[in-house]
């Protein structure tokens, strides 16, 4: 299956490229390595995420594991944090590549959201949409919220397959 367009790559340059030029650019570079990472087959690990966050983040260092709660949208959204994280976190990655229904224990929107392209490409699938995955808020440790992403992903792969562009008719 071939999309129509690039859905994730569309997304940033029309949402985050008006807003911050910058940071759609970090998000791109981000993209384009998740996706040459998930090409090569490699190990979703803590340490691939980094390397994407650093360029989604436009720093310089691997940015650490927070180890306090976040907050997002003035406030109004808050990302916990728990003790044991970074081994729970080890533990839903390393699974990744067996279960990727699995939800990801995540620090981060914009990690989660990489993780999540990254099982995707890997396993062949690319989106010509996305906007449900970048605006809807989805807590990890909030079940019906693990069963509302992996509703907004099929959709986003339903919708994908049904605009396809057949590979005899790919330009």
């Amino acid at each position: 299956m071939t999309p129509r367009q690039d859905g994730v790559a569309e997304n940033i340059r029309g949402f985050d490229g008006p807003l911050d030029p910058a940071r759609a650019d970090g998000l791109l570079t981000a993209l384009e390595l998740l996706r040459d990472d998930a090409g090569r087959d490699a190990r979703l690990d803590f340490e691939l995420l980094q390397r994407w966050q650093r360029h989604a983040l436009g720093t310089s260092q691997l940015p650490p594991l927070r180890s306090r709660p976040a907050f997002a949208k003035g406030g109004r959204k808050r990302y916990g944090i728990a003790p044991d994280i970074r081994a729970r976190l080890d533990a839903c990655l390393a699974e990744s590549a067996y279960d990727a229904a699995r939800p990801l224990p995540l620090t981060n929107a914009r990690s989660a959201f990489h993780a999540l392209i990254f099982v995707l490409t890997r396993e062949g699938i690319a989106l010509d949409g996305v906007v449900l995955l970048r605006r809807v808020f989805f807590q990890a440790d909030e079940p019906k919220d693990a069963l509302a992403l992996a509703s907004c992903t099929d959709t986003h792969i339903t919708a994908t397959r049904r605009r396809a562009v057949s590979p005899d008719r790919a330009p």
